[in-house]
């Protein structure tokens, strides 16, 4: 079976300046810092960590599991991957508003491009992003400015998953007069994926659905934060076609976070940092809800497996004793089940 392991790959592209009368005169009103253009490169890296195959080898061992484990990797071979779509580079004013000065977008397909720019001699602060074409879940906003932009998620109490890798990098530079330069940039991994793996044990069900959140719904690019929703937002965990009859969910989603909140609400048990929300819906049209507290921060990059088992009366029992658990039997009596997203 193959395995990613932690890897970096390239993005390479080089930027020329070619400074002109006319661009100087937009941006800056002194043409006395109009000079001949000056050649600098910028080395970019996509860095994909990942602890995907640690996770993959450690949490599913036998014979069956490191089935699933094959399905789950195919699955994600679009979020954890060395391949660049697109590319969003924006080149910032450091000084006032901070406000986008120049801006390239781009589909590349590739490891390898180059690029040539007109850029004024001066400082800026760049921000990257890559992978964010393909991805109708989030969106760039609010990237006039430098402070605010933002890869943010779709609205909604619930959303489906990511569907690529998401990669963003910050780098205050300098354009100078008459100097060899090389900015090298490196793109790291925003967004992360959680799975669940359920043994049915030949338990007959009508329907299983499988949630997750306590996860981010912005990621801030120029200073690395991540934003919570007031409220959490319920991530669909997509369904991972096994040949065995182990079920597999996944969802791909931003990084939880790394400590309870202050003042936050009590969840399944108090060092619950995310969790796994599964409703099934039994034989007799009942359903029974699970919540899965789990303890362990979900960071980006990471890939985290959980495994429980079903039970005869709807409820899965999680495998490791440190994963919380809440049971709500006949759960649609009083709650709002919906069994389509």
């Amino acid at each position: 079976m193959m395995y990613l392991d932690r890897t970096i790959a390239k993005l390479m592209v080089t930027v020329l300046t070619a400074l002109s009368l006319s661009a100087c005169s937009v941006i800056d009103d002194d043409l006395s810092d109009c000079q001949e253009g000056e050649k600098f490169e910028m080395d970019y890296q996509l860095k994909l960590v990942t602890n995907m195959t640690t996770e993959l080898k450690t949490q599913l061992t036998t014979i069956t599991e490191m089935s699933v484990a094959s399905a789950l990797e195919t699955h994600l071979k679009d979020i954890f991957s060395d391949f660049a779509h697109d590319v969003d580079l924006s080149f910032y004013d450091t000084e006032e508003e901070q406000e986008r000065l120049e801006h390239v977008q781009d589909i590349i397909n590739a490891n390898q491009t180059s690029y040539t720019l007109t850029l004024p001699m001066r400082k800026y602060m760049h921000l990257a992003v890559a992978n964010i074409k393909n991805n109708p879940v989030v969106a760039l906003h609010d990237d006039e400015l430098s402070p605010t932009s933002k890869l943010q998620q779709t609205d909604g109490e619930k959303i489906t998953s990511h569907t690529t890798g998401l990669f963003t990098a910050r780098l205050p530079m300098e354009v100078l007069e008459g100097i060899d330069q090389t900015f090298n940039v490196r793109l790291y991994m925003a967004n992360s994926a959680a799975t669940l793996v359920i043994d049915p044990r030949g338990v007959s069900y009508r329907d299983m659905k499988v949630y997750a959140t306590g996860f981010a719904n912005a990621f801030c690019i120029s200073d690395s934060i991540y934003r919570f929703p007031e409220k959490p937002v319920l991530v669909e965990a997509e369904r991972v076609a096994t040949d065995n009859d182990l079920l597999c969910f996944c969802s791909v989603n931003f990084p939880s976070p790394d400590a309870v909140p202050a003042g936050a609400p009590r969840r399944v048990i108090d060092t619950s940092l995310w969790q796994f929300k599964v409703y099934v819906t039994k034989t007799d049209g009942t359903v029974t809800e699970t919540v899965l507290g789990i303890p362990e921060p979900l960071k980006a990059g990471d890939l985290k497996v959980i495994k429980g088992e079903l039970n005869d009366d709807g409820a899965v029992t999680p495998a490791n004793s440190m994963v919380g658990v809440s049971i709500t039997l006949n759960w649609n009596d009083g709650g709002n089940y919906d069994s389509e997203l």
